[in-house]
């Protein structure tokens, strides 16, 4: 295990180990504006208020909500304030994600959230791959996805290169071929199946960022997290929440494991940016390996 620290890394750059997740600043099912856009607005700038210099959002987000709500709480944005973003999909008037992953795709998704972010070069950009989600789909070949990104890497577009919902063979690829400054992996002390791939990233100083980092709804989610003896036993000792356990857990995995939890609440973002003053022992250490991990899809 690592000791947990307020700083780490997203590739080169250094950063707050708990970042801002964006996605559900957005209407239900991710869909639309919040009921609340003022609301919004005041969780990302108290975010930034406490530290956070490190938000993970998308275009196809709303779509075209999130980023805009990004851009009229924070800019002109913050030194050292890092936005990553991600392409391959996209959203069609049902609300489907469809995946639109060609190089051309990628390429003008990137200068969508360029524009609506009001920059001219992103920190980080995913690509989001279909191969966790949807094994055996029908994708485009991971040596052109990849190479049109470190085009827009050369054209000074973006600064580093994220690769998501991936297995450890895409990794290695990535890193042997263009460089990545992050992997975006779903990955929680319910659902360790990654594990391979976190070990990767850890061979080679690649952060990570784990996506349902309290376990997805196929897990559970935070109930099944509270309902789990060992994480309240944990929990209660600490007197703090099974969720806050279940992320300080994640954050002792790894030194370069950054957290994005996302909320529409300041009171739960607050509660979330204090996981970094749990310390878990060794006695905790030992109750949490006993958690059973749940697969996800059962």
């Amino acid at each position: 295990m690592t000791t947990t620290t307020h700083d780490s890394f997203l590739g080169d750059k250094p950063v707050h180990r708990i970042g801002f997740g964006a996605m559900q600043l957005a209407g239900p099912g991710v869909l639309g504006p919040p009921a609340d856009p003022d609301g919004a607005r005041a969780v990302l700038r108290r975010a930034v208020e406490l530290g956070v210099d490190h938000i993970d959002t998308a275009q196809f987000y709303g779509p075209d909500v999130v980023n805009d709500l990004i851009r009229e709480a924070l800019h002109p944005y913050p030194e050292g304030l890092r936005l990553v973003t991600k392409v391959g999909a996209e959203r069609d008037s049902d609300g489907n994600w469809n995946q639109a992953a060609k190089p051309a795709d990628l390429q003008a998704q990137v200068e969508a959230n360029l524009r609506a972010l009001d920059i001219e070069r992103i920190d980080l950009v995913n690509l989001r791959r279909q191969e966790v989600d949807h094994p055996g789909a029908d994708e485009a070949p991971l040596a052109d996805q990849l190479g049109a990104l470190a085009e827009l890497r050369d054209a000074g577009k973006i600064d580093m290169i994220g690769v998501s919902s991936v297995g450890v063979d895409t990794v290695r690829t990535a890193i042997e071929t263009v460089g990545i400054g992050e992997v975006q992996n779903a990955f929680s002390i319910l659902d360790r199946s990654d594990a391979p791939v976190l070990e990767l990233c850890r061979e080679h100083g690649v952060s990570y960022v784990p996506y349902f980092p309290l376990g997805s709804a196929f897990t559970g989610g935070p109930a099944a997290l509270a309902a789990d003896s060992h994480i309240s036993a944990v929990a209660e000792k600490h007197g703090v929440s099974a969720s806050q356990v279940a992320l300080a857990w994640l954050l002792a995995q790894y030194d370069r494991l950054l957290l994005i939890p996302g909320t529409k609440s300041v009171g739960h973002l607050e509660e979330n940016m204090a996981v970094m003053d749990i310390e878990l022992d060794a006695d905790d250490h030992a109750e949490l390996d006993q958690v059973e991990p749940v697969k996800v899809g059962i």
